[in-house]
């Protein structure tokens, strides 16, 4: 697989990486951990050596995962991780802290769990309002001087964060979220990005699973499922959007290919300094979507999809209220 720098950084990683996070959280019951060990390493077999976890996927659990898998190829890749939160007495109630003692204490945990001497790239995972980010910015900074982390990062992160992190230790991603049907960092994050020289890493850049067509009006999710919380995923709003999977298999089958190839293909065409990471617990869909990365679009494909994608509106928000809140800060 052909390699990309993420920004001006000289950090280089595989075009496409591996989101991790659904091996073990957000989409129901976590994967046998032989299973998934399997898959991120069929990964790596198949030319990725850019792996993303967090230390709150699970929590925990992810972490351990990632690091099983990746120990005996550990020189051959790049692991990024987050903090950013506790977790309450149940382990399950997510409080922002990026208290630069709290985030010490994570990236301990974190070199823990991944069996690893230094974290390849550390992301803040969301902006904690009651911290400075010139303190977590600092925190890292000091992080990567004793050798305990490598690059750093932000996620979410609003312009002005981003500014002022990046003016305290330069900032090497940017990873949120972008895909064709949320295209809001075209506004004003993707131009910041490039004028400073950083590096950008969508996740969920097949849209949670709704742009590889297998999502319909008629799909339901379990309780322990994030996207039954999503109002992008209510049944009404699923039927709405459903405008924009027909563009999508259209534009699929003209190209000979499947819709998560034509989405996967768009944004690397964006930028070179852009990174997917989508996620997957099947083997076929890993081979599908690594697939992605032997495509190009010609100046007209790319000019026609987002012709095409001008006339489609996207129905409902991605997050419930209490996350929204969250991003953009």
């Amino acid at each position: 697989m052909q390699k990309r720098k993420l920004g001006q950084s000289g950090l280089e990683v595989s075009a496409l990486g591996l989101g991790c996070m659904g091996l073990s959280h957000g989409y129901g019951p976590a994967t046998d951990t032989r299973q998934a060990v399997g898959l991120i390493r069929a990964a790596f077999d198949r030319g990725v050596t850019f792996f993303d976890t967090a230390e709150v996927y699970g929590p925990y659990l992810n972490e351990e995962v990632v690091g099983e898998a990746l120990k005996p190829i550990r020189d051959q890749v790049v692991i990024a991780t987050k903090f950013g939160f506790t977790f309450g007495d149940d382990n399950k109630q997510q409080i922002l802290n990026s208290r630069p003692e709290h985030i010490r204490k994570a990236v301990e945990g974190s070199l823990t769990r991944l069996n690893t001497e230094v974290i390849d790239l550390l992301y803040q995972h969301r902006v904690d309002p009651e911290v400075p980010i010139e303190d977590v910015a600092g925190t890292v900074k000091d992080l990567i001087s004793e050798g305990k982390v490598k690059h750093f990062g932000l996620s979410e992160a609003g312009p002005q964060t981003i500014r002022r992190a990046h003016a305290v230790q330069p900032v090497t991603a940017l990873q949120s979220e972008y895909s064709m049907w949320w295209r809001e960092p075209e506004q004003e994050i993707i131009p910041l990005l490039e004028a400073l020289g950083i590096g950008f890493v969508p996740f969920s850049p097949l849209g949670k699973g709704f742009l590889t067509g297998a999502i319909s009006a008629d799909t339901t999710f379990g309780a322990d499922d994030f996207r039954s919380k999503v109002p992008r995923f209510a049944a009404e709003a699923l039927e709405a959007n459903q405008q924009l999977m027909t563009l999508m298999n259209r534009i699929a089958n003209d190209k000979g290919v499947t819709p998560a190839q034509i989405a996967l293909v768009w944004l690397l065409s964006q930028n070179d300094w852009i990174v997917p990471i989508p996620g997957t617990t099947k083997l076929h869909r890993l081979e599908e979507n690594l697939g992605a990365a032997d495509l190009s679009l010609t100046a007209e494909e790319y000019k026609k999809i987002n012709s095409a994608l001008e006339t489609v509106r996207v129905v409902g928000e991605r997050y419930p209220a209490s996350l929204q809140a969250r991003v953009g800060r």
